[in-house]
C-alpha cells in the first residue's frame, strides 16, 4: 500500500468514531455489499484486504487467485477488499484485469476498511496486503497482516477442520 495512503488511513483509523467510519463497501458495479454476504456459507472464507499501489499484493495476487481456482468447489474462497476507494476504482479494476483475479472482491474507503480490520481483529490496521480467515459458519478464526502463502493458508484450514 502506498505510504502516504497507509499514513492517511491510520491516522483516521484512529481520529474518527467508529460511527463515522462505518464500513460501506461496494461491488466493483457500485452495489452496497457486506461482508456477511461471502462469510458463513459453508465454506471457508479467505479475505485479502489490497491496494492497487502495494508492490506485495500486486507480486502475491497469482497465489490467491491459483487458491481460489483449486479451493472454490470444495472447500474455501478468496474474497478481496480493495482499499482504493471510489477515487480509485479504475486502478482497482486494472490490477483485477492485470492479475486474472477471479474471485469476488469489494471496494471501500481506505479508512472505512481499516476500521473494519480494527473492529473485527482487535489489532490497528497496519497496511496491505491483510487477510482474515472466517470459518465455515462465519466466525473470524484468524488474521494476519503481510503476504500468506496459500499453503500455510490450505494447512491451517485442514488442521482447523474442512
Amino acid at each position: 500500500m502506498g505510504v502516504v495512503r497507509a499514513v492517511t488511513a491510520l491516522l483516521l483509523v484512529l481520529w474518527l468514531p467508529g460511527a463515522a467510519v462505518a464500513a460501506s463497501l461496494q461491488d466493483l458495479e457500485g452495489n452496497a455489499r457486506s461482508l456477511d454476504e461471502f462469510t458463513g456459507t459453508g465454506k471457508w472464507t479467505v479475505v485479502m484486504i489490497w491496494a492497487s499501489d502495494c508492490h506485495v499484493c500486486n507480486s502475491e495476487a497469482h497465489q490467491y487467485v491459483d487458491f481460489h481456482t483449486f479451493h472454490q468447489d470444495s472447500d474455501a474462497r478468496v474474497l478481496g477488499i480493495s482499499m482504493d476507494g471510489a477515487g480509485g476504482i479504475d486502478a482497482a479494476r486494472a490490477f483485477i484485469q492485470r492479475h486474472n483475479v477471479n474471485f469476488p472482491n469489494l471496494i471501500g474507503e481506505p479508512a472505512a476498511v481499516a476500521k473494519l480490520y480494527t473492529e473485527l481483529t482487535g489489532v490497528q490496521f497496519a497496511g496491505t496486503p491483510a487477510f482474515l480467515i472466517f470459518d465455515p459458519a462465519g466466525a473470524l478464526r484468524a488474521q494476519q497482516m503481510g503476504a500468506v502463502p496459500q499453503d500455510l493458508i490450505a494447512q491451517f484450514i485442514a488442521a482447523n477442520g474442512r
